[in-house]
């Protein structure tokens, strides 16, 4: 159905090509996940398959793509619109309507399609998605993880034989993830449909593709092979496959299942070396739960870690510390939608709290808030003693930062180095402070290299990079690791770990359980806008299926969270 022949992409201005040898064929009925490290070329492999690369991006483009037959050199991107569906990694971008029904019926329109058909494919794509009761609602006020799935059923309803999908599940909570790879699946078996995605959260995809094409470094030639053998020699891997690895097992289990069945031995091992698992960062001692924490720690659903709940509980020595944020009974109203409801939270110096809930839970809504971008309805913020939407942007800045989910949102320079001596000024850094950060998280970027020419990843960094210039009190984090590969997060995870050491206080928003495993003390669910646990984290994740990383899943009854420990552990 896909046929690479030799494909090599070069764009105007660079001296190499960004991807090379670029030859493998994608049959018709098969789910193929492109894999790599953040750069290596994925999206552009994948630009190639819609005709946007070259016919939009520029660039030159050698060797020979074709699709159902159609050379896409030759087949501008609206003569394969019919045969071709495509989502990029920017929803945003993606659509031409302002409702959600509108939209999903917009490409059905274009193809002429009759009002019948319209109507019954829109009706069954609301129902697939999950999507019925925002039919109507403008997109503009859906949450990331929303408008991602509103984007690919925009593209299912004129039923493609192809979908391309760039990192299809990177803003969806764990469970919509499944419902869409569900989705994707039924329509691989069922209908034939050829599906190739690129995606970095490999411990999501990699039960559901077929063959797995690895992009191992920039311009190296692909390979191609199943889940089994590509992960055997890939840089990137999942944790079930680290587990795997580090426990010497082969083949290597690609789900959690497979995992469990072999892993008797390892919990045996476990077992004589700790008498009890440790249970998350809980490094806080001196940090007294909230009010509302305290309540649910002594819950049935939380409990089972009384060690790590010791760590949390206040006592008549211990002081309360002075806190960096503080809300009381926020309530936010927007267009109609309380999307925040009676929030009682306290973020404490150098703790990391990481934020988790259905995609529109608030949790975008509570970040903005502290960051001052909304105004409470009722109840009260504060930041650094500071009340956030009525202080000058200038003095915010120096209290709290927010990288948000669309980085491009604070980057307006055409060169890397401009948004580097920009972030330099804003903050009143020394010169180099930003650059210095860029060069840790993202090794090998030139100076001049525009930001519209990085990865996803690539941005969301330097955007992260551009707000630690002026070292706030206060980080905030809109879903950090989207588009990042796992060493990518790995060095993010590391800084993130030093400026906690450092006193800063870190929340993020993510949908990335294993990220919450790794590097929270405390989770905060949210539904529905209002706080239904917030706890320690393995307290709070252990206790949940959704939201329990590989790793404990693999393990339990024993509450591990991440292969590090376990290592450590071993070792």
């Amino acid at each position: 159905m896909i046929r690479f022949d030799d494909v090599s992409v070069t764009y105007d201005g660079a001296a190499e090509p960004t991807v090379r040898g670029v030859d493998f064929e994608v049959p018709e009925g098969e789910l193929v996940l492109l894999a790599g490290p953040s750069g290596v070329g994925k999206s552009t492999v994948l630009g190639t398959v819609s005709g946007l690369v070259p016919h939009f991006t520029g660039g030159t483009l050698r060797g020979r793509v074709t699709v159902a037959g159609r050379d896409t050199r030759t087949h501008k991107p609206r003569e394969l619109a019919d045969v071709v569906g495509t989502v990029g990694q920017d929803p945003l971008s993606h659509f031409v309507t302002d409702v959600v029904e509108d939209e999903l019926a917009y490409g059905m329109e274009s193809l002429g399609l009759a009002p019948d058909v319209m109507r019954r494919r829109v009706e069954e794509t609301l129902d697939l998605l999950g999507l019925a009761d925002l039919r109507n609602r403008p997109i503009a006020t859906l949450s990331g993880g929303q408008q991602q799935r509103v984007a690919i059923g925009s593209v299912l309803t004129p039923h493609p034989r192809v979908l391309v999908l760039d990192e299809p599940t990177s803003a969806l909570d764990p469970a919509a993830a499944e419902e869409v790879l569900a989705v994707l699946q039924r329509l691989v078996h069922d209908l034939g449909t050829t599906v190739l995605l690129a995606e970095h959260r490999l411990e999501r995809v990699i039960q559901y593709a077929d063959q797995v094409a690895l992009l191992p470094a920039p311009g190296a030639t692909p390979i191609l092979g199943t889940p089994a053998e590509v992960m055997a020699v890939s840089p990137v891997y999942p944790p079930v496959v680290a587990l795997g690895r580090l426990a010497g097992w082969s083949p290597l289990p690609l789900t959690v299942r497979d995992a469990r069945r072999r892993a008797a031995n390892l919990r045996e091992q476990l077992n004589k070396r700790a008498t009890t698992a440790p249970q998350g960062r809980g490094e806080l001692r001196d940090q007294p739960p909230t009010a509302r924490s305290r309540r649910r720690s002594e819950t049935p659903e939380l409990s089972g870690a009384t060690t790590h709940r010791r760590w949390f509980r206040r006592t008549a020595t211990t002081p309360t510390p002075p806190y960096t944020a503080e809300i009381q009974s926020l309530t936010l109203t927007r267009a109609g939608i309380q999307a925040l409801r009676h929030v009682d939270l306290t973020i404490a110096p150098g703790e990391t709290i990481a934020l988790m809930g259905r995609n529109g839970a608030g949790k975008s809504t509570l970040l903005n808030t502290l960051v001052g971008l909304t105004e409470p309805s009722a109840g009260s913020v504060h930041v650094g003693g500071a009340v956030p939407h009525r202080t000058p942007p200038r003095d915010l800045v120096r209290r709290v930062g927010l990288v948000p989910q669309e980085p491009r949102d604070l980057l307006y320079a055409d060169t890397v180095a401009g948004e580097c001596t920009a972030a330099d000024a804003d903050a009143g850094a020394e010169s180099g402070t930003c650059r210095a950060l860029v060069s840790e998280l993202l090794p090998g970027i030139p100076d001049d290299t525009h930001p519209r020419d990085l990865s996803e990843g690539q941005r969301l960094t330097l955007a992260l990079a551009v707000v630690l210039t002026a070292r706030p009190p206060l980080l905030l984090l809109d879903e950090p690791t989207r588009g990042l590969d796992y060493a990518a997060k790995a060095r993010l995870v590391t800084l993130l770990h030093e400026l906690a050491a450092q006193g800063h206080a870190i929340v993020l928003a993510t949908h990335d359980v294993e990220l919450a495993a790794e590097l929270a003390h405390r989770v905060v669910l949210l539904a529905e806008g209002e706080v239904i646990a917030d706890g320690p984290t393995a307290e709070v994740v252990v206790s949940s299926p959704s939201f329990a990383p590989q790793v404990t899943k693999i393990l339990a009854p024993q509450e591990w969270l991440t292969v590090t420990q376990v290592r450590e552990a071993l070792a």
